[in-house]
């Protein structure tokens, strides 16, 4: 087994600009890239490749997208920041438009992904004190092992990943973690009286593309409803068209009582995220308790709607739909000894990879970017693949063909 790679001393140049005065808190695949447009990225060296990451689901739309591109420019050229000191003439507009969308009272718009499932959090437990009825200081939210939303102090405490947790203690307390997936062991955990909410990913994308079982969330939010607990979906990852719904819990027709937001909310230009919920649990925050100063930024507003607007437009979670089925099926044709498992929803998707070498995944995806495709492992055998929503179906095969060609790798 062998994995060729070659690099230009232009990307080596950009690489060890980057190891001597960034930090190391990433592992990347050795490629430096400079100009991305829809499905396709171009190194520094020129070489053209297809994004099979999408920035972890961010780039939805596809790389800078000209209706996007357009709107930024126009209001970045306008008022880019006010803070919340003051009013702008987007935030109303865009408050409108997003709890319209989706179908909620209110939205409280942040940056990152992490920052808005805190938001979700702090929501959540002063729902339980004010609302609820939960005694101070000991609700409880449920989560689930496995989980990936973030990795804040907070984030990490429920997080079951040992490199997001050692040494980065004390943890936050007030979380309980339930195997994904597992009905019984939710309904086991929702009989503690001062359980507030329940935390859960549609589908595990960081754990490796983890699908539960048909009915688990509508199961789920039956459960809590009858509990009067919260359901809080993290559709960071996996809403805005990726499944092949415009969320993926609509797979289901669950409405979560809290919804997260972020990534392909700006299409990738920015980082933006929300949480939208309804009165009786969003007004429980009063001024003062809760902010940011980029949150609800003009910018990232009008970038945002125009964003959800292309996902409509575009009808990019019917092409999610139908491109998703059609790579999965040709993935499994390939019939790849090295290919233990394909699964995912819409345009996200995971490969486990089976092979005596601990680094094959690693490896494959070294080949994959020789021949033309960026891929990353995640928890060492599995690779997702996750494409822009604007890929073809003529692209699509042209990637599995990519992908067969780089699985003699592993031979």
């Amino acid at each position: 087994m062998h994995s060729a790679l070659t690099l230009s001393s232009q990307s080596q140049y950009f690489l060890d600009l980057e190891s001597k005065y960034g930090a190391h808190n990433y592992h990347p695949i050795p490629v430096v890239l400079r100009e991305g447009r829809g499905v396709y990225v171009w190194d520094v060296d020129g070489n053209r490749y297809y994004d099979f990451l999408s920035g972890y689901s961010a780039v939805n739309q596809g790389h800078c997208h000209p209706a996007l591109l357009e709107a930024f420019t126009q209001q970045a050229a306008k008022l880019t920041l006010t803070s919340r000191a003051f009013h702008s003439d987007v935030l109303g507009e865009y408050a409108q438009f997003i709890t319209s969308f989706f179908g909620y009272d209110k939205v409280l718009p942040m940056n990152t992904g992490v920052e808005a499932v805190e938001t979700a959090i702090k929501l959540c437990r002063k729902w339980a004190y004010e609302v609820k009825g939960i005694e101070d200081g000991k609700a409880v939210i449920i989560v689930c092992e496995g989980n990936f939303h973030g990795r804040t102090s907070t984030v990490i405490s429920f997080s079951s990943d040992p490199s997001a947790r050692k040494h980065f203690g004390p943890y936050t307390p007030g979380f309980k973690a339930i195997p994904y997936n597992d009905m019984a062991a939710l309904a086991t955990a929702l009989q503690d009286k001062n359980v507030a909410g329940f935390l859960v990913e549609p589908i595990q994308g960081e754990a490796g593309v983890l699908v539960p079982d048909d009915g688990y969330l509508s199961g789920a939010k039956s459960l809590c409803e009858k509990a009067g607990v919260l359901f809080l979906a993290d559709e960071i990852q996996t809403g805005l068209a990726r499944t092949g719904r415009m969320l993926a819990v609509d797979h289901e027709n669950v409405r979560p009582d809290i919804l997260i937001l972020g990534k392909a909310l700006s299409g990738g230009m920015m980082p933006v995220s929300a949480v939208l919920c309804d009165d009786e649990i969003m007004l429980t925050i009063q001024p003062g308790e809760h902010g940011s100063t980029y949150g609800g930024n003009p910018l990232a507003c009008k970038v945002a709607i125009r964003a959800l607007e292309i996902l409509k437009e575009e009808r990019m979670t019917e092409n999610a739909e139908a491109m998703g089925d059609l790579l999965r099926k040709e993935l499994r044709a390939l019939n790849s000894p090295f290919i233990k498992q394909v699964r995912g929803k819409g345009l996200l998707n995971a490969i486990v990879i089976g092979h005596e070498h601990k680094d094959a995944a690693w490896d494959l995806c070294l080949a994959l970017k020789e021949n033309g495709l960026l891929a990353k492992p995640t928890h060492g055998d599995k690779i997702r693949f996750a494409p822009p929503l604007v890929i073809t179906e003529e692209q699509i095969l042209e990637c599995v063909g990519i992908i067969r060609k780089s699985l003699l790798c592993l031979e």
